[in-house]
């Protein structure tokens, strides 16, 4: 039976934030026993297969199944020959195989989000999957909705989508099945409410104090309301695996809280699969098995030698001793393998790629277990790189665009200027964690194309800015200028030019890595200044930002800074996709999947990070309420009626839009005001809750003179009961459209789009009242409005 996640109920004040005592904001009540696996959503002949392999096996053995282990990849799960299992592979990451050579890197989460294009975002995760498996690697440790973007300044928001949960969930079930469409496992991660870097493991402090790791505290409408809503979608999607987090939820550690784990995501959501442990998350060994752990990574050095791993031979002891019952890890076993039979991995899976042992976690070996690994092999192909090129020109916004400066018209001068024009001067591999004190490619000179971190990729090759524009330059015969020491620019280098160039182009970056908050939100070196000096030379100056987003821009509004780009993180074609967008290949279809304040000040900050806390010796003094509820980025704003930069959402073409003839169709003018709860629990839960109830169509058409690509949105706002934010996004579309030239969308809507979270029904609730329908080109550009009664 589902419990309630509790709720005190009250906003935390700072002493009590960062004082010795502390009343947590929400509580997880626990849930037991761990639910088990039933094989529903189509699972079913998989699951006969792992039962039929279970029963060959040892305590012992089962053990193994569950424990990680030395290896040649980041996560290993040992063979079992007799039984023809070659054992489990797991790969970092969410845009590359991290550890991998001859693979490609793909366009980050980020940039996915800003194309807001279905399509686009799973042939990425099905090529992606597709590098996996040729690399031998089961498992593909992506996609991420954790952290969702809580906080701007997160330092791992780039891994994922959008700090919209309704964007970030179409986009994760969107790439779940692209990568599971090719035979890889997914892994959707970090569960739950990974919304900091700072604290985020436990630490010591000088008297040997152990510090525990921030603890998420939340309650039971803003959990499932904004946090859960994705980590649904990828459930429904059919996601393999679910990682669970570093961070405590409510003051338990995340890969122990029996709520999340057995409660919300096993029970309610009807989850088939594992869930595993971030890399050194799990804290306990028979407790985390109970609260619903079901694999723990990277496990130790060996199985049959002492391990810093809690499960391996402890679950044998705990079993024949009596505290660990043989029917939970026979599930935790029949978990991690019917997936594995699901997607026919048994079948002529190949071999581990004969590199990565020479970067595996462990190191080059040798391992307590015998692997099967082949040759170094390469698996890009040639519409990789395409998709690459075409996502990272469809994930970059623009912003400004005055004069009709853009798409450029063949100038004959031009200038490029900014750090991040630049090719990498420290190579090609932007593993270190920020603060690790470890090189890294892309500080100081050098192109910003993804982030730092386990998220990260090593570059085969990537094509800079100023690479890709001197290449365009020179096929009408232009000629190109450049300085990217940002140093030398704001020391007064851009005197030595000549002539001045007809269009200089900035280039700029943000850099972000996992290990680490953001500690600005305007772009690094010197940024600021780089533009100002630029812009007072040179009366048509386009900016570009590369790398982690939101941005704030305080020089946004000068004249002479003519157009901005957000390009976000796109990948190894960084500089074809822009030059595609300079020069109007491409039209700009990128939206904001996040909101642009006018300043740094006026987001909420939503990070416990005080100096006040770096020198605690209260265990458990580091605690984030999550007070704001669902209130976060455009839905702050909009609570606030704040002015914004731009907003979530936007987004300029090359062309011009109309939406028109907002049209609502009801299936059922009395549905019940809850799902039916004898209704089948499938993955993704209660089937009645995907039941669509409503759709809502509008016709669109290009006004301009140019073929592009828009994307309307749709927004709902709730009657009063629902205690909901202003807007809410529930539905949205990439359309391409010629010149003169409409088409009609449809939106449909379900159950759960159109219901609010009762906590004390523990119900997803149709509202009573008549919801607002507004329909437009953004969260603020809505002409199209209407009332929908279920």
């Amino acid at each position: 039976m589902l419990r309630p996640l509790c709720l005190f109920g009250y906003a935390a004040s700072v002493a009590a934030q960062f004082g010795i005592e502390h009343t947590q904001y929400g509580t997880s009540p626990p849930v037991y026993p761990s639910p088990q696996i039933s094989g529903t959503g189509g699972w079913g002949a998989a699951l006969e297969k792992a039962q039929a392999f279970l029963a060959e096996l040892t305590t012992e053995e089962k053990a193994q199944i569950v424990t990680g282990t030395a290896g040649p990849c980041v996560g290993n799960i040992g063979p079992i020959s007799r039984l023809n299992f070659t054992g489990l592979c797991l790969q970092d990451g969410p845009l590359a195989i991290r550890q991998a050579i001859y693979v490609s890197v793909f366009s980050a989460g980020l940039s996915t989000a800003a194309s807001w294009d279905r399509p686009l975002a799973r042939q990425r995760g099905a090529y992606m999957g597709a590098e996996f498996k040729g690399k031998g690697a089961h498992v593909a440790l992506g996609p991420v909705v954790g952290p969702l973007g809580r906080s701007p300044f997160g330092g791992r928001n780039w891994e994922g989508f959008s700090p919209d949960s309704y964007l970030s969930g179409v986009l994760v079930e969107e790439s779940v099945m692209g990568i599971q469409s090719v035979g890889v496992q997914a892994c959707t991660k970090h569960y739950i409410l990974n919304e900091q870097e700072t604290q985020r493991n436990p630490s010591v402090d000088s008297n040997g104090t152990q510090i525990e790791a921030v603890s998420s505290n939340v309650d039971d409408k803003t959990m499932h309301e904004t946090y859960l809503w994705p980590f649904a979608n990828a459930v429904r999607a059919g996601t393999a695996s679910v990682m669970c987090s570093y961070n405590r939820i409510n003051g338990s550690y995340g890969c122990q809280n029996s709520k999340t784990m057995n409660g919300l995501l096993k029970d309610e959501l009807g989850f088939q699969g594992y869930v595993m442990s971030d890399w050194l998350a799990t804290h306990t060994g028979v407790a985390a098995i109970e609260a619903g752990l079901d694999m723990d990574m990277p496990g130790g050095i060996g199985f049959t030698t002492p391990t810093p791993t809690y499960f391996g031979a402890n679950i044998t002891t705990a079993v024949n001793n009596g505290t660990l019952s043989m029917d939970r890890v026979d599930d935790m076993v029949l978990r991690v393998m019917t997936p594995y039979f699901h997607l026919n991995q048994d079948a002529d899976y190949p071999p581990i790629d004969g590199y990565t042992q020479r970067l595996g976690f462990f190191g080059p070996g040798p391992y307590p277990f015998n692997y099967t690994i082949g040759n170094i092999v390469d698996v890009r192909q040639a519409q990789h790189a395409q998709l690459i090129r075409d996502l990272g020109a469809a994930g970059t916004v623009l912003l400004k665009n005055s004069n009709g400066t853009l798409p450029l018209k063949a100038p004959k001068n031009i200038g490029v200027f900014g750090n991040d024009a630049a090719d990498f001067t420290r190579g090609e591999y932007s593993l270190a964690l920020s603060g690790a004190g470890l090189a890294d490619g892309n500080y100081d000179i050098g192109t910003l194309a993804v982030g730092g971190g386990s998220g990260t990729g090593r570059f085969p090759y990537v094509v800079s800015p100023l690479e890709a524009i001197k290449a365009r330059g020179r096929s009408y015969g232009a000629d190109v200028q450049y300085i990217t020491d940002n140093q030398f620019i704001t020391a007064g280098g851009l005197a030595a030019l000549a002539p001045t160039p007809e269009v200089c182009i900035v280039f700029l970056k943000s850099w972000a890595s996992e290990g680490a908050d953001r500690t600005t939100l305007i772009a690094e070196w010197n940024s600021t200044a780089v533009v100002n000096m630029t812009a007072a030379l040179c009366n048509n100056t386009i900016v570009v930002l590369h790398g982690a987003a939101p941005n704030t821009m305080p020089w946004r509004n000068n004249p002479n800074v003519t157009a901005i780009l957000a390009a976000h993180m796109p990948g190894q074609e960084s500089g074809n996709s822009i030059a595609d967008i300079l020069w109007g290949d491409v039209d700009p279809s990128g939206r904001l999947p996040y909101t642009v304040a006018n300043g740094e000040s006026d987001y909420s900050k939503n990070l416990v990070n005080s100096t006040a806390l770096a020198t605690t010796t209260d265990p458990n003094a580091w605690q984030s309420d999550f007070v704001e509820g669902n209130l976060i980025d455009y839905k702050e704003f909009d609570a606030r009626n704040a002015s914004v930069a731009f907003e979530f959402g936007f987004g300029l073409s090359y062309t011009t839009f109309n939406i028109s003839n907002l049209q609502i169709q009801v299936s059922s003018s009395n549905a019940s005001r809850t799902p039916n709860p004898a209704a089948p629990i499938q993955p993704g839960g209660n089937v009645e809750l995907w039941a669509t109830l409503a759709t809502v169509s509008v016709n669109v058409s290009n006004t301009g003179t140019v073929s592009g690509a828009t994307v309307p949105q749709l927004y709902l706002s709730y009657p009063k009961e629902a205690n909901a934010p202003v807007r809410s996004l529930r539905g949205f579309e990439k359309v391409a459209l010629s010149p003169g030239t409409s088409g009609t969308l449809n939106f449909p809507l379900t159950r759960r789009d159109l219901s609010y979270w009762d906590t004390t029904a523990q119900q997803w609730t149709l509202p009573t009242g008549g919801i607002k329908v507004y329909a437009g080109f953004s969260s603020r550009n809505l002409p199209l409005q209407g009332t929908l009664n279920v």
